[in-house]
């Protein structure tokens, strides 16, 4: 189980890096959203459920849509551009 939680705490140091360093937006999102999931499984492994399900909800899912819906709005993702 130590093996398991050294593997876990290396890719959130790698999610960390990889969300700096990326150029694309959406990118840095799903780096993100993998982030969150880890933590949470990191949460669950101390023993310590409430704030698994917190992360795992706000760090996921909430901010994950409010990050998408936003680039959304700027037109940094979906549409393409009209051009005239």
């Amino acid at each position: 189980m130590q093996t398991f939680t050294y593997i876990l705490m290396i890719f959130l140091v790698v999610c960390a890096v990889a969300v700096s360093l990326s150029k694309k937006l959406l990118n840095s999102i799903l780096i993100f959203m993998s982030y969150s999931l880890v933590m949470s499984i990191i949460w669950m492994l101390l023993e310590s459920p409430d704030l698994a399900i917190t992360e795992a909800a706000v760090g996921a899912g909430v901010t994950s849509i409010l990050f998408f819906v936003t680039l959304k709005k700027i037109k940094a993702i979906g549409g393409e551009d009209e051009k005239k």
